[in-house]
């Protein structure tokens, strides 16, 4: 059984395959219980500043960590999958509270299977934020695929979503907000800061 892909920010059809029923605008986000994510180009802007002395370099953006914080708070679980490894990357997470940091994954699928068994999770809980081809075997295979607005034209065609924002200025915390909104569980993100009655 093959499925159409749409995605809220292109209505036209997408790539056809998977054999997973269809997710469009929150189907997906509903079901989510862990968001996993890339770095580079998707918590970063891609950018890696490099000193005279050879020491790594990168830029968060201030939204998306508190994204990924708000997510810890409504009981939703979070990881990344990268390709490379980064201190920085390392000190930054664990600043924000998360524990599955997989970095130097050169094939982004085992990590993934490991992090689905160790919490009991089908793929279909589980959505994935990516932007370049080394994300698309694990786009292929979660329930709710996100691209960000950077994405290369080949990941996008995987997404079942497709930020507004590019990677590194606010696309993950978009992310985080979908999907809150769509378990009807950003009223208690908001209730905390007295934003709502």
């Amino acid at each position: 059984m093959s499925v159409n892909r749409r995605t809220t920010q292109d209505a036209s059809p997408a790539h056809k395959g998977g054999g997973r029923r269809d997710r469009t605008h929150n189907g997906g986000a509903s079901d989510v219980k862990m968001v996993i994510m890339d770095v580079d180009g998707v918590l970063s802007d891609g950018s890696i500043i490099f000193d005279t002395k050879g020491v790594e370099y990168k830029v968060f953006n201030i939204y998306d960590g508190a994204g990924i914080v708000y997510l810890h708070r409504a009981g939703l679980k979070t990881a990344i999958i990268s390709g490379r490894s980064s201190k920085t990357v390392l000190y930054r997470l664990k600043e924000l509270g998360m524990t599955e940091i997989h970095q130097n994954a050169k094939q982004k699928i085992e990590p993934l299977n490991k992090i689905l068994a160790k919490y009991r999770l089908s793929f279909d809980e589980v959505c994935y934020i990516g932007d370049d081809l080394p994300d698309i075997p694990v786009m292929k295979q979660v329930g709710y695929a996100v691209a960000v607005r950077n994405a290369r034209p080949e990941v996008k065609k995987y997404a079942h979503f497709i930020t507004k924002n590019h990677g590194g200025k606010g696309a993950v915390r978009e992310v985080a907000e979908k999907i809150l909104k769509a378990q009807n569980k950003w009223k208690t993100i908001l209730q905390r800061y007295d934003t709502i009655s």
